[in-house]
């Protein structure tokens, strides 16, 4: 029975030694990207109606190639 608790001890020390390190690699890889865009020049600023103008063309695009209008 001992050693039963002493491998079981064992198998949970190395998970949670496992899950720590995968812990400690999420917060270093979000650190890290991060940190290029702390640094990176402001971006420009949206422009709205060109951003409209751009979807409503390819909404209309697509209604065309789904052939949606029947032109006589």
């Amino acid at each position: 029975m001992d050693k039963s608790k002493a491998k079981m001890t064992a198998a949970v020390a190395a998970v949670m030694s496992y899950i720590q390190t995968e812990e400690e690699a999420v917060c270093m890889a979000s650190c890290m990207q991060a940190a290029p865009a702390a640094l990176a020049p402001p971006a420009a600023p949206l422009k709205l109606w060109g951003i409209s103008g751009r979807q409503a063309q390819m909404q209309m695009r697509n209604m065309m190639q789904m052939k949606a209008f029947h032109v006589k």
